[in-house]
């Protein structure tokens, strides 16, 4: 016997009471197993990454930027990602540089960065513990799963910057942990551009 309408409200079987049940106690479930990956996230967001990631305070100088980036690729380094912005005085602009690299070799670079004229400053965070963020945009077409995009990027703490009829522009920030597993997520749909910003750090300071 199926559902009907009463009075003006919908009465259910015990059969169909049971399914919608069921099947409200599976996104509930669903929901609670993302929001403990996303509260493990927020805990992480300090952890240190796999990459490492290098901080060049640098003068507001013509072909600075070459020349650091040099440093690296004419030794074989492979840059992970590349941010360069001005800082808190703007007679400088922070560097703040990601690699796959470890040990000597990477110490070789550092002690080279600082004989380079207009680097003011070098902080290696294998030596400090620091807040690591990467922003990323992304813009998706949704097709018939547009509710289910929106709380993905509910539970991730991501924004809906834009929309059209088909598409979601879509930001989200936060350490490697968060952005890597909803990226891996997003992989379920149809994504048709992704932009990352690149790693910023800034080290913690002392109690």
């Amino acid at each position: 016997m199926a559902g009907f309408v009463q009075n003006g409200a919908a009465v259910f079987t015990s059969g169909e009471k049971f399914s919608f049940q069921k099947r409200l106690l599976r996104r509930i479930s669903v929901a609670k197993i993302f929001r403990l990956w996303y509260a493990r996230a927020v805990m992480e967001e300090t952890v240190p990454p796999h990459t490492h990631t290098i901080s060049v305070l640098v003068e507001n100088k013509f072909g600075v930027l070459s020349r650091v980036a040099g440093l690296f690729s004419g030794r074989g380094f492979n840059i992970h990602s590349l941010n360069v912005a001005p800082c808190e005085d703007e007679r400088f602009s922070r560097m703040t540089i990601d690699v796959n690299e470890h040990g000597a070799k990477l110490d070789q670079v550092i002690k080279q960065l600082h004989k380079l004229v207009n680097v003011v400053e070098v902080t290696d965070y294998r030596n400090q513990p620091a807040v690591y963020r990467e922003i990323v945009l992304m813009r998706v077409l949704f097709g018939d799963k547009k509710q289910d995009i929106l709380e993905l990027c509910n539970i991730f703490g991501a924004k809906v910057l834009d929309a059209t009829r088909e598409t979601l522009t879509i930001e989200i920030s936060g350490g490697e942990f968060r952005l890597t597993r909803f990226l891996n997520l997003m992989q379920d749909y149809d994504v048709q551009m992704l932009q990352r910003s690149g790693k910023i750090a800034v080290g913690k300071a002392k109690d």
